[in-house]
């Protein structure tokens, strides 16, 4: 078992029971509670590994509803904490509701310490195995190939990638240009079964409407004045593969309604063709616009969306990635000053005060520019701000000075503060509660503050 104690919860109301229980228990770390409202508080306030829980709770300790009630809050609050039920004897059928509703096992009265004391221990070792499985998972947890990223966000995004990419729907990728849609789109078709087939991109906003469609579905010799001779389209180039249609927003409404009959039909007729041509293709979709309001104002199918958003996955913008300018800016200033055979570049703390404080409408294509330009151009190892071109923190509203971690704290700790508040109308017996704290140390707060 751990070196440090594990928590473990008592909810019991008989006093005489919750003395032999305690005697059970020696080395583990006991906390008491003899109601719903009660064991909450103490759930918040110490965070317990494990859970022992009575069936028979007032206010009707005959029956089991209240105990069964005071186990789902409980795992409602802490879903990984391992929980254990007591109950009469004879009382199976509660024991196995409660195993239904998350707890871990069950006792049946009379108490017999060493079989109890044994249920507990396993208990508590298999939440040590599975702490320790989160730790793993969490330390070799790294973003998709080409994606550098730390937060959280961003990381959740890449999990819904990995696990989007053995299925065969059809994935919709949202967000700003410069945010990395399509790296994403290539990795969907990489840990794919697909990922032999080829991936064929194609702009729908970088070609004219007139080019576009021959362009996705292919023409016969003689289809059209110049068709000299038969040439597949990128939709039958893809079969076996990927299909990513980039910008899809900006496709003309005379096209989309060919793409939607691909996509129902899984054929293409080439243009000046007469016969169907099946095509085995996944298609990933991407756009910056905002297809909701198209749908509105009739700028694009609401069929066709329907088709192409069976999955749609939001990408949020570099602005909006807390930690990420930074982490980004160091990479791939090292990536530039090696491409371009300069020594290695540093960044100076006003440089990196600029990067974190900037907006980056244009994202990571536009600090791509923005770096490389600076490695080509700084006369010296360390960058400034200036070379960077981006106004500095000041300018830009930013803090302009080191984070320092006792402030972020405090500003974080007063806003929780504030809102528990707010949400328990001011009751301090409530908020204390919901905080998982004292009411003293709530009090403490409130001066430190200025919330009284």
């Amino acid at each position: 078992m751990s070196s440090k104690p594990f928590k473990l919860l008592i909810v019991e109301d008989d006093e005489g029971l919750q003395g032999q229980l305690r005697w059970c228990f020696d080395g583990y770390e006991l906390l008491q509670a003899h109601d719903r409202e009660s064991a909450l508080t103490q759930l918040r306030r110490h965070e317990p590994e494990l859970l022992l829980v009575d069936l028979g709770l007032p206010p009707d300790p005959a029956n089991a509803s209240e105990g069964l009630a005071v186990l789902e809050a409980l795992l409602a609050e802490s879903p990984q904490s391992k929980a254990i039920v007591v109950t009469g004897n004879g009382d199976r059928e509660n024991a196995l509701r409660s195993i239904a509703l998350g707890a871990y096992d069950y006792y049946l009265k009379p108490v017999e310490a060493d079989t109890l004391r044994l249920i507990v221990d396993r208990a508590a070792r298999l939440y040590e195995l599975e702490a320790e499985n989160r730790r793993l998972a969490q330390a070799s947890s790294s973003p998709l190939d080409g994606f550098l990223t730390s937060n959280p966000e961003m990381l959740r995004v890449c999990r819904m990638i990995e696990r989007l990419a053995p299925a065969e729907a059809t994935v919709l990728l949202r967000g700003e240009s410069g945010t990395g849609k399509e790296i994403l789109a290539r990795a969907l078709h990489r840990l794919s079964p697909r990922s032999k087939g080829r991936f064929v991109a194609i702009n729908c906003a970088a070609i004219p409407e007139n080019l576009l469609e021959s362009e996705l579905f292919g023409y016969e010799k003689g289809a059209f004045t110049g068709a000299n001779r038969q040439t597949i389209g990128k939709i039958e180039h893809a079969d076996g593969g990927t299909l990513f249609l980039d910008e899809i927003g900006d496709m003309p409404l005379s096209l989309q309604a060919k793409l939607l009959r691909f996509l129902q039909e899984r054929s293409v007729e080439r243009l000046g063709g007469r016969d169907p041509i099946a095509v085995d293709v996944r298609v990933v979709c991407a756009t910056h616009r905002d297809l909701g309001a198209m749908l509105r104002e009739g700028g694009f199918r609401e069929d066709l969306y329907y088709r192409i958003a069976e999955v749609e996955l939001a990408i949020p913008p570099l602005r909006e990635r807390s930690g990420d300018a930074a982490l980004l800016a160091h990479a791939l200033l090292e990536r530039f000053s090696r491409e371009q055979r300069k020594p290695r570049r540093e960044l100076t703390p006003d440089a990196l005060g600029a990067i974190e404080a900037y907006s980056w409408p244009g994202n990571v294509r536009e600090m791509e520019n923005v770096l490389r330009r600076a490695v080509i151009m700084a006369d010296d190892r360390r960058i400034t701000a200036d070379e960077l071109g981006l106004p500095t923190a000041e300018e830009s509203g930013g803090e302009g000075e080191t984070l320092r971690l006792r402030e972020a704290r405090d500003r974080a700790e007063r806003e929780v503060v504030v809102r528990a508040l707010g949400r328990c109308n001011g009751n301090i017996a409530q908020a204390a509660a919901l905080l998982g704290i004292t009411r003293p140390t709530l009090y403490g707060l409130m001066d430190k503050y200025g919330l009284r």
